[in-house]
């Protein structure tokens, strides 16, 4: 049986948001540029063709990303977007340290956002866990701790430019 609520300050989808577009879930491949290095051809994979796997364990470990955004702290933190519309997802840290958000990340071997850092206006969770953008891009999943709700992000979803200002 799937959990169709979570504590917190998780804004509930519909199975809808993931129905089928112009591309897999969502309406536009990956960027092609993504940040950290991300691999395009394996972001595109895990976020518009797939809806329970993930990359590996680790991955993030792999790219450019904690050698890159070193300096983050709460006053500087670093923005994630969508890999597929550049639209904002999560900023971290947010109520913790950036060491903190990494130890966290390198437990459970994914990029692990809180409530708080957070962007409601564009993520979804769905029932069973499955956390989405409002554009049909797979995220990863919320599982939940002691702590709360814990999303557990493909790197690769969102690891998108900033826009240009």
């Amino acid at each position: 049986m799937s959990k169709t609520n979570y504590a917190g300050l998780t804004v509930m989808g519909e199975e809808s948001i993931m129905s089928k577009k112009e591309h897999g879930t969502s309406a536009t491949p990956v960027q092609a540029n993504l940040r950290w290095k991300c691999d395009n051809k394996t972001a595109d994979r895990i976020c518009n063709f797939n809806r329970h796997f993930a990359e590996h364990s680790g991955y993030f470990r792999g790219t450019e990303f904690l050698k890159e955004t070193y300096s983050a702290s709460p006053e500087n933190p670093v923005k994630f977007y969508d890999s597929n519309t550049g639209k904002l997802l999560y900023t971290a840290p947010v109520g913790r340290s950036w060491d903190k958000f990494v130890r966290e990340s390198e437990s459970h071997g994914w990029p692990s956002f809180r409530d708080q850092e957070t962007n409601w206006e564009n993520v979804r969770i769905l029932p069973g866990g499955e956390a989405v953008s409002v554009d049909g891009t797979h995220l990863g999943h919320n599982l939940p701790d002691g702590k709360g709700n814990r999303h557990c992000i493909n790197l690769v979803s969102v690891a998108a430019q900033p826009p240009q200002e």
